[in-house]
């Protein structure tokens, strides 16, 4: 109890700065881990240059797999890559939720997403823009809705990225899983690795699975971890959280808190 009281107010005293005027309707609820731990996560993926560095090593790795890979077939080269907390940057909307007092839902993301203002990642840009230099694809697969579409190319847009087209850009259509997406694009291209936050985004393998055959999984394909798998840091969200409720998605914080606090282990 001691280090969750420590972490809340630390959480208060680094978002609270005197650049930042938290807002009568954002009232910050201390009894909720949950909340408090998005801000912290949001504060690491924001403010940590360890956090920067650990993206740019996603990238280097990235860069290195393509210059070394030797071509199978005749088919062009592409990549895969995820694009929320892979290439771009969602804490801005993390904060926001939790000083409303709640976190994801489906039309706070699309009002976010709709204003096609996610930053791109440390070292994401260039790291495109060398796979366009290479002659390389860079396919899209997201599980954004349809209605994103159009916000999604402008972000993309906005940083100059490759491939940041109806072509390349492939959405969520009616499942979550990215396996059939990322089958129809192996029956054209030649794909030298996948990127991703969420280990979904490599493997069937992944797909709403337990947390102990999410590990389990992890081992059984762990040396493709920095080769064909790049993972890209993310704190804030993903299988890895909503394994623990067993994909319990009308869990209430209150439910999700006591879950939280139940599998810790302390001392």
């Amino acid at each position: 109890m001691r280090n969750i009281l420590i972490l809340v107010v630390l959480t208060f005293v680094a978002c609270k700065t005197p650049q930042q005027t938290i807002n009568s309707n954002q009232q910050l609820h201390p009894e909720n881990v949950s909340l408090n731990g998005k801000l912290f996560t949001s504060l690491f993926q924001q403010r940590a240059a360890e956090y920067r560095a650990l993206c740019y090593q996603a990238y280097n790795a990235a860069r290195t797999a393509i210059i070394n890979y030797k071509p199978t077939s005749n088919k062009p080269l592409a990549i895969i890559t995820d694009i929320d907390e892979t290439l771009v940057d969602n804490s801005p909307y993390a904060v926001h939720q939790a000083y409303k007092g709640t976190e994801y839902t489906l039309q706070s993301w699309y009002e976010w997403t709709a204003k096609s203002a996610a930053d791109t990642l440390a070292g994401a840009g260039t790291f495109l823009k060398f796979c366009h230099q290479q002659n390389v694809h860079v396919f899209y697969i997201t599980n954004r809705d349809k209605v994103e579409r159009e916000a999604t190319l402008n972000n993309l847009k906005k940083f100059n990225l490759p491939y940041a087209d109806n072509e390349h850009l492939i959405h969520k259509d009616k499942v979550s899983s990215k396996e059939q997406r990322r089958q129809d694009v192996l029956k054209n291209y030649e794909v030298i690795l996948y990127m991703g936050d969420n280990l979904a985004d490599f493997s069937s393998l992944f797909d709403k699975k337990t947390e102990e055959e999410r590990s389990k999984n992890a081992d059984l394909v762990s040396s493709e971890f920095g080769k064909k798998f790049i993972v890209l840091p993310n704190q804030n969200y993903g299988d890895w959280e909503s394994a623990i409720y067993r994909y319990k998605y009308n869990y209430t914080q209150a439910q999700k808190d006591s879950i939280m606090k139940a599998v810790l282990k302390g001392y």
